[in-house]
């Protein structure tokens, strides 16, 4: 497929296809008048790339768990993967337990602007 298919089926632009292609996530062959062509599994390969991003993965991590993805998108085992997402965990959960506490800390002082004594 092209890639203004691969653009309209996935809702991610051109312009980021072909980023994804020049950091080795996303690959494609050329037809003989130059033009990118995808082959069939590059629309979930492009869904699975925009959930890790979305997850707060880099590219370079990325492309190390793409390997290990399934058609059903889960992971087989691949060494060093569940790691590296094992720490990304972590370093939400820290950084979620940080929100928490600033949110706590910004409701006391709504709270105590709205009632005075």
């Amino acid at each position: 497929m092209l890639i203004g298919q691969l653009a309209k089926r996935t809702g991610t632009s051109e312009r980021l296809l072909r980023y994804y292609e020049s950091v080795g996530l996303l690959a494609s062959t050329r037809q003989a008048n130059g033009y990118r062509d995808y082959d069939d599994d590059a629309e979930r390969t492009v869904r699975q790339i925009r959930g890790l991003l979305a997850a707060g993965l880099s590219s370079d991590v990325i492309r190390q768990v793409l390997p290990c993805a399934l058609p059903d998108d889960s992971l087989r085992p691949c060494p060093g993967v569940l790691d590296k997402l094992q720490a990304r965990l972590a370093h939400l959960d820290r950084r979620a337990e940080e929100l928490a506490q600033a949110r706590r800390t910004l409701r006391r002082a709504i709270a105590a602007a709205e009632n005075p004594r």
